[in-house]
């Protein structure tokens, strides 16, 4: 069972100040953060592609470059790199690269994306949105799996057998599907054979998403593919303090606010305390509270939907970054010992029980 961080380097007016912090000193605070999360046990660090004014990860792997040599065992991964307006090619390199610095810890996760300034900034239109999306994936793991490439497609300009460089240090560099909630997405991810992303956002119940990692499954098994072997993440957002009280004040103004600031754009209903104290509780989505609430959420979500890896989505919009730096030292040194041990104890008795 794994467990890390991600995040989209949100740089929002601070709640309390109504200032903005530059894109630069958000980047700087981020890379802190991957150190610290390296420092205290965590497995995973994940970054995401946007660009809005907003956040300020445009280029999730140099991010992470600048702390893939201050690390030494943490996997950075992308969280996720849009695709459909990226090209395959330079996504490979990038992330070959940062796989070379930080000596193969590198990973990609890629996705649609749920934002859309990317497309008209690269000269896409989003009406060919599936179809981006499918075409450059299919390079993007031609590039995975062979050094030099023969392809052609109807958005990028072809390649006859050409070298792609550099290659990973890793065998092959991992590429997994990024998804906010798409049944159609769990089988063709599954069907493909890639590792899967479940983004668990909203007003829901994560238990709900047992029936994709189901479907997910099932499309893996079909195609032939090892289902044991397939790795299975969920994305939530989260804060965890030293106690449940000073965990739900602290996180409650930023997700407030940003939460709030989505709702208008998207033209949906406002945000109020009392969603979010709904989404906090045991069956919601939101992973907020002290060490032993949170373990014990993220445990529930192993057994009830079969994730291995497990991120928090931390800060949500912005925070004092003393907080987003306990939270994480938490996560690391009290809320993820306590889920291996569960998980290491519950998967013995599983074991028992089949033989």
């Amino acid at each position: 069972m794994e467990i890390g961080v991600s995040t989209f380097v949100e740089t929002t007016p601070d709640v309390h100040t109504g200032k903005t912090m530059s894109h630069a000193e958000r980047i700087s605070e981020v890379v802190e953060e991957i150190v610290l999360a390296d420092q205290v046990g965590l497995d995973v660090y994940g970054v995401g592609e946007h660009h809005r004014p907003d956040f300020a990860a445009s280029a999730p792997a140099v991010v992470m470059a600048a702390a893939a040599s201050l690390t030494s065992r943490i996997r950075l991964t992308s969280a996720v790199m849009i695709l459909s307006s990226s090209d395959p090619v330079r996504v490979f390199q990038d992330f070959a690269t940062l796989d070379a610095v930080s000596n193969g810890r590198a990973e990609i996760m890629v996705g649609r994306g749920s934002f859309m300034e990317s497309f008209p900034l690269f000269g896409y239109d989003v009406k060919d949105y599936e179809e981006l999306f499918d075409e450059k994936l299919e390079l993007l793991l031609q590039i995975q799996q062979s050094e030099k490439v023969t392809w052609s497609g109807k958005h990028r300009a072809a390649i006859d057998n050409l070298g792609i460089y550099p290659r990973p240090v890793q065998d092959r560099l991992p590429v997994w599907i990024g998804s906010a909630g798409s049944p159609e997405s769990a089988i063709r991810a599954g069907a493909m054979g890639l590792p899967f992303a479940l983004a668990i956002i909203g007003n829901v119940n994560p238990s709900q998403y047992a029936a994709h990692v189901k479907l997910y499954k099932e499309a893996a098994a079909k195609a032939g593919h090892d289902v044991s072997r397939l790795p299975i993440a969920t994305h939530s957002h989260g804060f965890i303090a030293e106690s449940n009280e000073k965990a739900l004040e602290q996180f409650f103004p930023s997700t407030h606010a940003r939460t709030n600031f989505r709702a208008v754009e998207k033209g949906l209903p406002p945000y109020h305390r009392a969603d979010y104290d709904a989404a906090c509780k045991f069956d919601g989505a939101l992973y907020v509270g002290d060490p032993e609430t949170v373990a014990n959420k993220i445990i529930y979500l192993r057994k009830e939907v079969g994730i291995t890896r497990f991120l928090l989505h931390v800060p949500h919009g912005t925070m004092p970054h003393a907080e987003v730096m306990e939270a994480i030292r938490l996560l690391g040194t009290e809320v993820a010992p306590r889920v291996r041990d569960e998980i290491s104890r519950w998967e013995q008795e599983q074991d028992m029980e089949r033989a």
